[in-house]
């Protein structure tokens, strides 16, 4: 039997990742080499009806690598710094 999205969500922590659109795509669209084109990997992630729980996965879990819930490490890194800025604002109050 074939579980549905909520279900995975709601069972384990990584089974949205049968749900993503990038299953079964060409790795290497999600961890070019320095300097290559994301935007198709980024075009595959945009569609995706999992991509905000994978971009979480990839925040939380540091990913330092690759293309995941659309956003490169760069663009995951300022998120992370943002929340942290957040976090120690409310430790502070």
């Amino acid at each position: 039997m074939q579980r549905t999205l909520i279900e995975a969500l709601a069972v384990d922590d990584l089974a949205w990742q049968d749900f993503s659109s990038c299953r079964g795509a060409d790795a290497d669209l999600f961890f070019p080499e320095r300097g290559a084109s994301t935007r198709k990997a980024k075009s595959i992630c945009m569609a995706c009806e999992v991509r905000v729980e994978c971009l979480e996965f990839a925040i939380v879990s540091g990913e330092k690598f690759g293309i995941w819930g659309g956003l490169s490490e760069r663009e995951r890194r300022k998120i992370r710094k943002e929340r942290s800025i957040a976090a120690r604002r409310r430790e502070a109050v």
